[in-house]
């Protein structure tokens, strides 16, 4: 028992020295030393595979409130690396330039000059900003992000939630009316909700509550959790539905094993930062397992990847996206953790082992977008656009890092 001890011990001391050379060293020098617009402010907007750089592309909220997120928790894991400051930075740029001073909220997409293009908001997108403010303060200890995060809270709360069916509409007009615009990108469903923007407002509501611990909050992040239970994940299947109407009625069939396992940990987080409601969390854990179990079963390939998507029919896209591999690490190992099963444990490190063998960029730094079944590099997608950001992975590693020092 001993010897086997020891060979777990060191297994995780090198599991974790890889993970932080991989965000140190790639993830975080590439967006601090690539990405930086110089000319116009804040961050580029795309760079093409081989670090071509488009410096005329628009910019999108998502982009910059997941540098702003990622920067500022990785100065929390790492104070001495110079993070904060491009953390500053991203604050700054969403300040000066996606902030509506006149409706609130902030817009969706600017041109590479920093005027708005998309002015709607979308409810991702503001989660997303809450999500960042949330950490930025954990970052630097100013109130301001707080309070701006409370703000956005308040919005989303009085024109997104839904009354009558509970959950949040997937986006509005600038001034907060009613809008036939609800697509978040050309790859989703004009519907009135979807799964993606309700498991990012519950991210965002779940750093909020650890920064602002309001009775108002609590009671809409409780309620978030439970409709998330009851409506957005299959009870006979544990996948994650995707699409919806206001009434809850399912709308696609699709499987999306990068959300779904995604998913499974960040419902655990939120009922975790609850503290006080057991039976809650109790009921997450089951179904976190549930979802883990099923993503394993049938989203990962011999190679220890993850499958972008599925139908009821079978495989519906089989490359390997960058996004689903740092997440499938995140929650195979929280699963690992739930259980105790070596399965989930092995996959957590099968889904690192080919993040390093093919997911990883040593030529050109990041990650590339995507590689095709044979582990090639799909090399027409963008290292930095407005989806391909620092957040899954940046996220993945200080999770991890954070779970093996445990």
């Amino acid at each position: 028992m001993r010897d086997c001890a020891l060979s777990e011990q060191l297994n995780k001391t090198t599991w974790l020295k890889q993970i932080e050379d991989e965000l140190n060293n790639n993830i975080m020098h590439f967006w601090m030393n690539q990405t930086l617009d110089e000319t116009y402010g804040g961050f580029i907007g795309e760079m093409d595979y081989v670090g071509k750089i488009n410096d005329k592309a628009a910019k999108s909220l998502v982009l910059n409130a997941r540098i702003l997120w990622t920067f500022s928790a990785a100065h929390r894991a790492y104070p001495h690396a110079g993070y904060l400051q491009i953390a500053d930075r991203a604050y700054a740029y969403l300040q000066d330039t996606f902030m509506d001073r006149k409706f609130g909220g902030l817009y969706w997409m600017v041109d590479y000059t920093g005027q708005p293009i998309q002015d709607k908001k979308q409810v991702y997108g503001q989660a997303f900003v809450i999500y960042a403010l949330a950490e930025y303060h954990l970052a630097c200890g100013r109130t301001e992000p707080v309070q701006q995060a409370v703000q956005l809270f308040e919005l989303l709360e009085k024109h997104s939630y839904d009354n009558v069916h509970q959950g949040y509409i997937e986006a509005l007009a600038r001034d907060w009316q009613v809008t036939n615009d609800l697509t978040l990108s050309d790859k989703d469903l004009n519907e009135k909700k979807s799964m993606n923007t309700h498991l990012h407002v519950l991210e965002a509501y779940t750093n909020l509550y650890r920064v602002w611990k309001s009775d108002a909050l609590k009671l809409k992040l409780t309620e978030l959790i439970e409709v998330t239970l009851d409506h957005i994940i299959d009870s006979k299947s544990a996948h994650f539905h995707l699409f919806f109407d206001e009434e809850w009625h399912v709308k696609s069939t699709h499987i999306s094993y990068g959300h779904d396992i995604e998913g499974s940990w960040l419902l655990v987080e939120a009922a975790e930062v609850l503290e006080d409601n057991p039976a809650l969390l109790e009921r997450v854990k089951q179904v976190a397992i549930a979802m883990a179990e099923a993503v394993l079963a049938r989203g990962v390939d011999k190679d220890g990847a993850l499958w972008n998507e599925a139908d009821e029919h079978g495989l519906t896209d089989t490359n390997k996206d960058w996004w689903p591999q740092a997440e499938a690490m995140v929650g195979f190992y929280n699963a690992y953790q739930l259980t105790g099963n070596s399965k989930f444990l092995e996959a957590a490190q099968g889904s690192w082992q080919f993040i390093r063998r093919f997911i990883s960029d040593p030529e050109h730094g990041e990650w590339h977008w995507a590689v095709r079944q044979d582990g090639s590099p799909i090399t027409e997608e963008p290292k930095v656009s407005a989806w391909k950001c620092p957040y899954h992975n940046g996220r993945a590693c200080l999770e991890m890092i954070a779970r093996l020092n445990k």
